[in-house]
């Protein structure tokens, strides 16, 4: 059994919501005084959790396993639940998206437990930017989650950021040296209409575009080939060794090469980051379902998945859900 849609897409790729809490207040994601969270009783159990990924990847033909919140390390059994995941005889390679504040503690457990790599959320090296982005004081901790990531071997150590018109577009040849000087692997994200607050504006926000000319005035830039059903365009800088990628999700859209599924913390299945649908497997958990019954709903739900997200569609809906509550 696979995880196919009816425009032959095959779903490999699943990124599992942890929580839907987080100890930053980013702009672009929540506002200062946060969201109400998801009670605990809906939230998925540890058991519950590893039940589904063991479906996705024994019965549904899952291959890749990433752990995303909310932020995931708020979720103190992460390092139990990376160990059982890569215990599972089909072994699936696993990472983690995460603003690693707290990662200066548990890369070394992660590590020991089959994390294979994690993606970090930084959008500037400047102190008073980050926290004028992020509401929180904490940068150092970002970096020295980083720099734990990399001496832990959770490579290659990948950098996700999102420019802001006026806050921090213009510091992004800077982030890109910064994050050559230390190995890193950084990848510019169109800003998405993920926000709690629906304040997202397509006019305000920074295309692939705009971010490729302005790198391109500090550095040489080369299309690589073979990006595959992955979300980001790759360049070499100034002929290598690094690279640079660009997410476009909004003004180059990936559908067409889409292999990813998302499992919410309280057990929903969304086929996309903007869908607007979702099909519950956590009823189907708590009420005796088989494990072959609930690989059928699944791939059942699978066929609901649009050809795109329709971000250009007048008729365009956002997410009733914010970023937070979906998982990246």
């Amino acid at each position: 059994m696979q995880l196919i849609d009816t425009h032959g897409r095959v779903a490999t790729d699943l990124r599992v919501s942890l929580t839907d809490r987080c100890n930053l207040r980013c702009q672009y994601c929540m506002p200062a005084e946060g969201l109400d969270w998801m009670p605990s009783e809906d939230t998925l159990t540890d058991a519950e959790l590893m039940r589904l990924i063991g479906i996705g990847v024994e019965i549904l033909g899952v291959r890749d396993v990433r752990f995303t919140g909310g932020e995931p390390l708020l979720r103190r059994s992460l390092p139990e639940l990376v160990a059982a995941t890569k215990a599972l005889p089909s072994k699936p390679r696993t990472a983690m998206t995460s603003n690693g504040l707290g990662l200066k503690h548990t890369a070394k457990a992660l590590a020991a437990a089959g994390l294979d790599r994690v993606n970090i959320s930084l959008d500037t090296t400047d102190p008073a930017t980050f926290e004028q982005i992020t509401r929180r004081n904490r940068l150092h901790d970002v970096v020295d989650g980083l720099a734990a990531a990399r001496e832990a071997g959770l490579a290659p150590v990948k950098v996700n950021a999102v420019l802001l018109r006026g806050i921090n577009d213009a510091e992004a040849p800077d982030l890109l040296r910064w994050c050559m000087k230390h190995d890193y692997e950084l990848r510019f994200i169109e800003q998405m209409p993920l926000d709690a607050q629906h304040g997202w504006n397509r006019e305000a926000m920074i295309t692939a575009d705009e971010t490729l000319t302005l790198l391109g005035e500090h550095f040489r830039l080369t299309g690589l080939d073979g990006r595959g059903s992955a979300p980001a365009e790759k360049f070499l800088v100034d002929d290598g060794p690094h690279t640079v990628g660009i997410i476009g999700s909004v003004t180059r859209p990936f559908c067409g090469d889409c292999n990813r599924v998302r499992l919410t913390a309280d057990g929903q299945i969304l086929n996309c980051l903007f869908a607007r649908e979702e099909s519950d497997l956590r009823t189907a958990l708590r009420t005796g379902a088989s494990d072959e019954e609930i690989a059928r709903r699944w791939a059942a739900a699978m066929m609901t998945k649009l050809p795109g997200h329709g971000i250009d569609d007048p008729t365009f809906l956002q997410s009733s859900r914010p970023m937070s509550s979906i998982g990246g």
